[in-house]
């Protein structure tokens, strides 16, 4: 059995913890300026109060930072003060660039980091999985793996560069957090104009695997000539409603950056992805 700690136990850490704890393991935590909120939440999934943070990383084989981004480098800085020297699992939505960046921090104190990043709902068994994705050194991500293995998390590993983990995430959530503020900003724009219920007839017939049709980028790239202005009047729509234009504005953007593939049916989607680096 191994001692697994968890910092700052939010509502996906928490059940994260609560999975591990189901698995066998021991999970702490410490409640040591944390909220009401986050201590019920230990509680309701039975993670083992420890009094302060130091003493906490003193019984931990693992620890798993998943936290607000903004607070990631923040908390692995603590951590490598506090002079742990086990396995950091940095499970938060950074850049792979942010990660490096903790890398080298919890390696000041003695530490070795896995990148690690969650997609999917909170885990709760027979309900809802979520999937853990890892990269970093293969024995490493044995232990972690192993700790949820079996469970509402199911590890899935991505080889031993560090910041692959995270780039799925940032991947996934560049899609994923876009297309749900898009929808958003569509019914306001639809409802300023009282043509709310067209909109959603429109969306029934829909496809839902706009992600998965990876092939179908060429056929964007193609047509990026014409859908780049409608962009722009689309951003004129909003601004005259009242909206924010800028993802709009945005999209027409990266549209122009498909100029030299108009009406070019048989490119391959290699080429489509590698003319928006260009």
């Amino acid at each position: 059995m191994s001692t697994a700690g968890l910092l700052h136990p939010g509502e996906m850490g928490a059940a994260v913890g609560a999975e591990i704890r189901r698995n066998g393991h021991d999970v702490v935590w410490c409640p040591e300026g944390r909220s009401a909120r986050s201590s019920r939440r230990a509680q309701d999934a039975d993670l083992r109060a420890v009094g302060d943070l130091g003493t906490m990383l003193d019984q931990c084989d693992v620890v798993l930072s998943i936290c607000p981004p903004a607070a990631a480098e923040d908390v692995a800085r603590e951590v490598a003060e506090a002079g742990y020297r086990g396995i950091f699992v940095d499970a938060n939505a950074i850049s792979p660039q942010t990660l490096l960046r903790v890398a080298d921090v919890v390696a000041v104190g003695g530490a070795e980091v896995v990148d690690a990043s969650i997609i999917g709902p909170p885990p709760k068994p027979r309900r809802n999985r979520a999937r853990l994705h890892l990269s970093g050194a293969p024995g490493h991500l044995d232990v972690v793996a192993s700790l949820v293995s079996g469970t509402a998390v199911q590890p899935v590993r991505h080889g031993d560069r560090l910041g692959a983990a995270s780039a799925v995430k940032m991947a996934f959530a560049s899609f994923q957090k876009s297309s749900r503020v898009l929808a958003g900003l569509a019914h306001a724009l639809a409802d300023e104009h009282g043509v709310g219920e067209a909109l959603l007839e429109e969306a029934e017939l829909m496809s839902g695997r706009i992600l998965a049709e990876r092939d179908f980028v060429p056929n964007v790239a193609a047509r990026a000539w014409r859908w780049g202005p409608e962009m722009a009047e689309v951003a004129d729509t909003l601004r005259g409603a009242g909206l924010p234009p800028d993802l709009a504005e945005s999209t027409a953007a990266v549209l122009a950056r498909w100029h030299r593939d108009r009406d070019r049916g048989h490119l391959s989607t290699e080429d489509a992805l590698t003319h928006l680096r260009t």
